[in-house]
């Protein structure tokens, strides 16, 4: 498959492969050479908050956490 670079250095990424990489509008891609190649990877964008989410005060009301936290200052 081929495709041509535009002016602005944009590519269009031919649509099977699209489809066969799950690459959706809004996904982002890191680009690197390697071996003379240019490489695109999807990034996994896992937001740091759903990370933790709900890891921390299990078992407490949030008033409760919040006259903690409020004590430590």
């Amino acid at each position: 498959m081929r495709s041509r670079v535009a002016e602005r250095g944009q590519v269009t990424i031919p649509k099977s492969l699209r489809d066969c990489l799950g690459i959706k509008p809004g996904t982002i891609l890191e680009f690197f050479e390697e071996g003379g190649r240019l490489v695109a990877v999807k990034v996994d964008e896992k937001n740091p908050v759903d990370e933790i989410y709900g890891k921390f005060g299990k078992g407490r009301r949030t008033d409760d956490i919040i006259a903690e936290l409020r004590e430590a200052l």
